[in-house]
C-alpha cells in the first residue's frame, strides 16, 4: 500500500505551498507528491493522468480539498468512482475527513455516507459558481445601463497631438518623427490618429 498526494493550483502565479505542507504533514514522500497548475475544469491535466496510472488497489490518495480534485459537478463524481470503485484506492480528504474512504467506513453505511456528502459538496460548489457567474453577468449589464464604460482607460494624449496628427497626414512629418517627438510609440501614434481622425468625420457628417 502506497500513498500519493495531489496537488493543484488554477494559475501558475498561484502559490501551491499551503498544499505542499499539508501532505508532508500527512507524511507523503516527496516523490509521491504530483502537482499541476492548471484548471479544475477538466481532467486532462498530465501530472493528474500519471498519478492514475500508477495508483493500485490499497493505495491511498490524499487531496487538500475536495476542489482540488475538480470544480465539475459531473467530473468530480466520475473521478471519485474511478479511484475508489475501477482502481479499488482510497481517497483522504484533508479538510473534510468525512469523505475518507481509508478509515472508519468499514461498512456499507459509512459508504453510504461518504458518497453522499461528496454529491452534496460537489452539487452545492457547482452551484455556487453557476451563482457567482450569474450575477457577475447582472451587475455588468446593470452597470452598462448606467453608462458605466469597461475596459482599459486609454492615455491622455500630449498636448500638441492634433498638431502632428495633422502634420503626419499632410504629409509634412514622418510617422516616427512625429511619434518620437510627442513621446509617443509610432504604432499608438498611428492608431490614434486614425480614431481621431474617424471621430471627426463622424462630427462632420452629423452637421
Amino acid at each position: 500500500m502506497k500513498r500519493y498526494g495531489y496537488v493543484r493550483v488554477s494559475a501558475k502565479d498561484q502559490n501551491p505551498e499551503r498544499q505542499f505542507l499539508a501532505m508532508q504533514e500527512q507524511q507523503i514522500k516527496k516523490e509521491n507528491i504530483y502537482m499541476d497548475k492548471m484548471s479544475g475544469q477538466n481532467f486532462s491535466r498530465p501530472r493528474y493522468l500519471m498519478l492514475l496510472k500508477k495508483l493500485k488497489r490499497g493505495d491511498v490518495l490524499v487531496i487538500k480539498s475536495i476542489d482540488r480534485l475538480g470544480r465539475n459537478y459531473g467530473e468530480i463524481l466520475e473521478q471519485w468512482r474511478i479511484i475508489t470503485k475501477s482502481i479499488g484506492a482510497d481517497i483522504q480528504v484533508i479538510d473534510m475527513p468525512l469523505l475518507n474512504t481509508n478509515y472508519g467506513h468499514e461498512d456499507l453505511t459509512g459508504i453510504l455516507i461518504s458518497d453522499l456528502v461528496l454529491q452534496i459538496l460537489a452539487y452545492v460548489a457547482e452551484t455556487e459558481r453557476t451563482f457567482i457567474k450569474q450575477r457577475q453577468a447582472e451587475g455588468i449589464a446593470a452597470a452598462k445601463l448606467k453608462g458605466v464604460r469597461f475596459g482599459c482607460r486609454k492615455a491622455e494624449l500630449p498636448e500638441r497631438f492634433e498638431e502632428y496628427c495633422r502634420m503626419w497626414v499632410n504629409g509634412e512629418i514622418s510617422l516616427r518623427k512625429a511619434a518620437e517627438t510627442l513621446g509617443m510609440n509610432h504604432t499608438t501614434f498611428y492608431r490614434r490618429c486614425v480614431e481621431y481622425r474617424d471621430s471627426n468625420e463622424e462630427n462632420c457628417s452629423k452637421l
